[in-house]
């Protein structure tokens, strides 16, 4: 049974204990990571959230009852602690500890609770699996990586506070129970009681609230949100997320761009001592995917595409030929000093591409004596080869991985192919930071399955100003307002200028397929509020969760988020989600298929 706590109260934490209250009294509390018993001699390492400091109970001086409840004492039980710090011996102290020249000598300790075995080991560098962690999650918190990313994002967060609040921003909650919009990804409905058969929809991201106080004339809005998208998981997405959500009245891009890049410029300088220089580098949808093959591109390592389209032109390799005749490209990487790599290899770089849509891989290697090895020999001159080559500029040891097909494949295999080769030849280091702004997106993209134009961002995003006529004429070149924030390959952040003009609201929904009744049904509510005087306005959003994941040098955001979910979206802590009971169901007037039910239950 545990002890009560009743007159003690802590003086300090564990890790506060130093050298200057030698001969002082302290009262400490926390956990026992482990326990040392050395006969006459017991040390306890006692572990709170700021670290660990050694508690030591000699049993020639202690009392015989606290030196029998010292025995007692197992990982993980929790204990208070009253005692006199003193300093370690010579031989005693402890370089990689914080407290490791001191000590607590303990005149009374108290066994606050017990504790059964972990199901792991509770420290850093442990092998276990991640479903056995997230069931545990709130042992697998205790560790001090974990404890250490969830400070992190405390950290952060207070700063980007502070941050906006010197920019005269105002932070502004918007509702979680709303109306389900059409936004890209899949809503989850909450369904309501009072109106049977009824749903709300949870945020995909305040994007239309945020508008709306700008209508409002709250000028400079932001709000740490709380955002949900059902869609397939991945290391960098979770079912609910949050987001550092903003908007601003009468600005234009360039306020936005400078007002977000100093906010990750000072960031990254009190939190990790960081310098950012400032501007950050800028590059165009259009050159990024040319030379990345991403609108994402990791811009620290080179291996950039090159289109060798040109060169291979009227050669009858039956791969090249077709996809040039189709309207696409051939387009090629160098991969330096990767020409020794064995077959088995480069046969793994093919399958590779293949999860991107690509048909395969051509490659041709360059053998240290400047002669080729290459599986399409047979279809070229060794002239032609040279000239790939040259394009290229290849040079002994290099291995020319080369990709035909329509364009979008292309760029998709090789972007990724590029960012796998970096992860094999260890190229990059995760506290390498190299921030770029991607600007001047496609506004529209086609959609074969619908035969429509769909908005790459949303429907209230703004052409530029200078593509407006092309609204008219040759929709799919409009570019768009819009900017993304990207660190090391991912997303951080993206947002655009939006539409405050009616007459282009309207064009936008016409070629989005809308009919203006459509528009009314879907968005009534916000159409009408631009009746009554809209000001120009933009925004942006980040995704914390990257932000906390990629400063602290983590794989996935489920490392940076105190209660996650895994893959299927699902909880293993808690079983969320969960069947709930008839009388719930009948109360929201909610019918479940039984077979549907009946397989679920078996699955498990």
């Amino acid at each position: 049974m545990g002890e009560a706590l009743t007159g003690l109260k802590r003086s300090c934490m564990c890790c506060e204990v130093n050298e200057s209250m030698i001969n002082k009294e302290v009262t400490v509390m926390g956990w026992v990571q482990r326990r040392r018993d050395l006969g006459q001699l017991i040390f306890i390492a006692l572990r709170d959230k700021t670290g660990l400091v050694q508690i030591a109970i000699d049993g020639n001086v202690a009392e015989k009852e606290l030196f029998e409840k010292a025995e007692s004492v197992r990982s993980e039980f929790v204990l208070a602690v009253r005692g006199q710090v003193a300093p370690r011996t010579e031989g005693n102290i402890n370089p990689n500890m914080k407290t490791g020249k001191i000590e607590i000598i303990a005149s009374e300790l108290r066994i606050l609770s017990e504790a059964e075995t972990t199901p792991f080991q509770i420290e850093d560098n442990i092998t276990v699996k991640d479903d056995l962690r997230f069931k545990y999650r709130y042992l697998d918190l205790r560790r001090p990586s974990q404890l250490n990313n969830l400070v992190l994002r405390h950290k952060v967060v207070q700063v980007m506070r502070n941050f906006l609040d010197q920019e005269s921003f105002l932070e502004i909650e918007t509702p979680i129970l709303g109306i389900s919009t059409p936004e890209g990804a899949r809503d989850y409905l909450v369904p309501s009681r009072v109106h049977p058969g009824s749903f709300y929809g949870l945020p995909q991201s305040p994007q239309q609230y945020k508008q709306l106080l700008m209508l409002s004339g709250m000028d400079r809005y932001y709000q740490i949100a709380k955002c949900f998208r059902d869609e397939d998981l991945r290391a960098d997405r979770q079912p609910e997320f949050t987001q550092v959500d903003m908007e601003l009245s009468f600005i234009d891009v360039e306020d936005i761009l400078d007002i977000n890049e100093r906010m990750m410029q000072k960031v990254f300088k009190d939190i990790l001592d960081v310098d950012i220089p400032l501007p950050l580098k800028r590059m165009t949808y259009k050159e990024a995917m040319e030379r990345f093959g991403s609108d994402k591109p990791d811009i620290r390592f080179g291996m950039e595409l090159v289109n060798i389209s040109e060169v291979v032109t009227g050669t009858d390799f039956a791969v090249f030929k077709t996809a040039l005749e189709a309207g696409g490209s051939v387009r090629a990487i160098n991969a330096k000093g990767c020409g020794t790599f064995p077959r088995k290899k480069i046969d793994k770089l093919v399958e590779f591409v293949k999860t991107y849509r690509a048909k395969g891989l051509a490659w041709i290697a360059i053998n240290e004596d400047g002669s080729l090895k290459t599986q399409i020999a047979k279809f070229f001159t060794e002239e032609k080869l040279q000239e790939i080559v040259e394009k290229m500029e290849g040079k002994p040891g290099d291995l020319i991985l080369i990709c035909a097909d329509q364009d979008k494949v292309v760029f998709d295999s090789l972007g990724a192919l590029r960012l796998e080769l970096s992860r094999i030849l260890e190229l990059t280091k995760a506290d390498d930071f190299s921030f770029l702004w991607i600007t001047e997106f496609p506004m529209l993209e086609w959609d074969e399955e619908e035969s429509r134009f769909v908005a790459v961002h949303h429907p209230f995003t703004a052409p530029m100003d200078e593509d407006l006529p092309l609204l008219a004429t040759d929709p799919g070149k409009v570019r768009a307002k819009a900017y993304d924030i990207v660190l090391n390959g991912y997303e951080l952040g993206g947002g655009s200028i939006r539409i405050h003009r009616r007459d282009v609201q309207q064009k936008m929904f016409g070629l989005l397929g809308f009919t203006m009744e459509e528009a009314q049904a879907r968005f009534g509510y916000f159409l009408d509020a631009f009746k009554y005087g809209a000001p120009p306005h933009g925004g942006l959003a980040f995704g914390l969760d990257r932000i906390i994941m990629l400063m602290r040098g983590a794989s996935s955001i489920r490392d940076v988020i105190a209660f996650p979910k895994v893959k299927d979206a699902s909880c293993p802590m808690t079983d969320a989600p969960t069947f709930v009971d008839e009388k719930q169901l009948d109360e929201l007037a909610i019918c479940i298929n039984q077979e549907i039910v009946k397989a679920a239950e078996t699955a498990e």
